[in-house]
């Protein structure tokens, strides 16, 4: 569906605050994604990123009925695993399950054929199968030594579900290869080998130490209190960057279209 101009540059405003607030300030990123929607809900790129800004906030319905329709304007399955997981959700893991065995599963790429297993062990857990949890984590994925995107999350997830099975010595071994590939810090991994491990974080001042830093820095904050920016933060495997993309190309449609 093509949009005026003017309507798809604030559309594409929009989608831009979700995207740059969706990891940090969810809440915000919602009411963002609620705007886009209000201006252009039959372009399956705002159903999209409604849908993650509905799933970051934990409103799993509202997120499952975005991304539905985002697939039925789309016609594609990359959505499937996240849908599966707004299923886990909503207290349904046999739905998830269910949806872990449909067609659609096979038509994913390798990422989300990866993200489909870990929803997958996630709902056998929920449902306290944790043995088949861990079969399900098992996969030529998780053997392989290459790293990808998603390796650190494939390794954490088999390495907790081993812990919760009382089985720390592996359960450590998968803590140290998830840290091992996690390079962006997407886990807390380090934090689980140093917990096994016994090591325990300490304040490197004394309370009256930090009574000192905190009066300093009260000081700083009152000459500085207008200094504070909003960051940009790391987008879900680029699926809003993607969106804002879709609404750039309406937008230049349109001005061949003046032109």
């Amino acid at each position: 569906m093509s949009l005026p101009k003017g309507l798809a540059e604030e559309v594409a405003r929009n989608l831009v605050m979700v995207a740059q607030l969706i990891d940090e300030e969810p809440d915000k990123a919602y009411e963002y994604s609620r705007i886009a929607l209000r201006l252009a809900s039959r372009v399956a790129a705002v159903r999209e990123a409604a849908g993650f800004a509905a799933y970051a906030t934990q409103k799993y319905s509202e997120a499952l009925a975005e991304f539905r329709a985002a697939r039925r304007m789309s016609g594609g399955v990359e959505l499937w695993p996240v849908m599966a997981d707004c299923e886990r959700g909503m207290g349904r893991p046999e739905r998830a399950l269910a949806m872990a065995g449909e067609p659609e599963v096979q038509k994913l790429d390798k990422a989300g054929q990866v993200e489909m297993r870990l929803v997958a062990a996630g709902a056998r857990r929920d449902m306290d199968q944790l043995d088949a949890a861990i079969v399900t984590l098992q996969s030529p994925e998780l053997a392989s030594g290459a790293v990808h995107p998603w390796t650190a999350r494939l390794r954490y997830a088999y390495a907790d579900a081993l812990l919760a099975a009382g089985r720390e010595s592996e359960a450590r071994d998968w803590f140290a290869k998830a840290l091992e590939a996690d390079k962006d810090g997407v886990t807390d991994a380090s934090d689980r080998l140093a917990e096994l491990d016994g090591v325990e974080f300490v304040d490197a001042f004394d309370d009256s130490e930090d009574e000192g830093i905190e009066g300093v820095e009260g000081a700083i904050d009152e000459d500085d209190d207008e200094d504070d920016i909003d960051g940009g933060v790391e987008l879900r495997d680029g699926d809003i960057d993607d969106e804002i993309d879709e609404i750039d190309e309406v937008d230049a449609v349109e001005d061949g279209d003046d032109r």
